[in-house]
């Protein structure tokens, strides 16, 4: 009877020891590692772990996606683990071609995958299959439309997309005045989300009655790509013979569109705006053809973007509402809904930074 007694207690303790430690491995997310810290408490992300990741753009052929990369190898470097691999369609156009890198990130086996999203709600079965595979999905610049339910566990807007439209509205007053005038956008593919977002804020933006000499008569896609943007902003031109200012939220369109209003000898005409990388503009900016325009720094988005995943893949940060964590040189950052979806998270970035000639230079 004593021997049964002993043998019950052994076989309870064992119970007990494997419980603990299936509960310590389920609350780490495997690999022993620790629970980390809920909503309201501050993480600083610290280095030592290594992470495999695919950083995907929305094109290789843009510059500043070459600077979003650019931030994220820093961030990489800091935290003393492996830069991820920068792997991007060439083209905007090809939106299967991020499907594919999506897809085929499952079959690699990464840690995790960082993506502007330019193939819009045709992404999402390819991020919840790699969310299912273990692989953590980070979004930014361009968020997955359905957000936690298509397996994304965080956004990281480069700026508040609610802040953008009324900032290009703004712009676009500056520039015409009170008495106002017809103008087009001109953006860059019809599936990019972000972009989308910008049009629609910035229309509900042109609502306010401060705004009401402002005509907005299209808006055309340049697919970001420099000679369909030049082209669609010359057909603007002559499908509107009262056109005064182009609005392009994107680097490649607003740097096509100038370099169409320049060659035309339309410059101070038609005037060109949106944002724009300041490299890429100054030539229009001290010529008058794009005189206000505005950025975010890319580099510092990329540098965001890898801490943010960097913390979530290895277990130092929950990727819920309230979590907050500090990333490098960029300081504190707060997870919270994102007001643009349903089911999405975000962290913002900011700020914007409004160029003109008198600061474009600097840029």
């Amino acid at each position: 009877m004593k021997k049964h007694r002993t043998l019950l207690a052994v076989v309870a303790g064992l119970a007990l020891v494997m419980a603990a430690c299936a509960e310590e491995q389920q609350a780490g997310g495997g690999g022993g590692q620790a629970e980390a810290p809920g909503p309201g408490e501050l993480v600083t992300i610290e280095g030592g772990e290594d992470m495999s990741g695919v950083f995907i753009p929305k094109a290789t052929d843009n510059p500043v996606f070459d600077q979003a990369n650019d931030g994220a190898v820093e961030a990489a470097e800091e935290l003393g683990a492996e830069p991820a691999s920068f792997e991007g369609p060439p083209s905007a156009e090809d939106i299967e071609g991020q499907i594919q890198i999506m897809t085929n990130a499952v079959t690699q086996g990464v840690d995790a995958v960082m993506i502007s999203n330019n193939a819009a709600e045709q992404i999402e079965p390819a991020a919840q299959q790699a969310q299912d595979a273990g692989i953590t999905v980070v979004s930014w610049d361009s968020p997955i439309p359905s957000g936690a339910d298509a397996g994304e566990s965080l956004f990281v807007a480069q700026v508040d997309f609610d802040e953008t439209g009324e900032v290009m509205a703004d712009m676009a007053l500056d520039l015409l005045g009170e008495e106002g005038g017809e103008f087009a956008i001109l953006s860059a593919t019809p599936d990019a989300a972000n972009q989308n977002a910008w049009i629609e804020d910035m229309e509900a933006a042109l609502e306010d009655p401060k705004y009401e000499n402002l005509e907005l008569v299209d808006t055309v896609y340049g697919n970001d790509d420099p000679e369909d943007s030049y082209d669609q902003a010359l057909a603007l031109v002559d499908q509107y013979p009262d056109l005064q200012l182009i609005m392009a939220p994107t680097t490649v369109g607003i740097a096509a569109a100038a370099e169409a209003m320049q060659d035309e000898d339309l410059c101070g005409q038609v005037l060109v705006s949106g944002l724009g990388l300041p490299s890429d503009m100054v030539e229009f900016t001290l010529n008058g053809c794009a005189p206000e325009f505005a950025l975010w720094s890319f580099t510092d988005l990329g540098y965001l973007t890898y801490y943010a995943t960097y913390g979530i893949a290895t277990g130092q940060v929950q990727a819920v509402e309230g979590a907050q964590f500090e990333a490098g040189r960029l300081g504190e950052y707060t997870i919270e809904p994102d007001p643009t979806r349903d089911n999405g998270l975000r962290i913002v970035m900011g700020p914007f930074t409004v160029y003109t000639e008198e600061n474009v230079e600097e840029g």
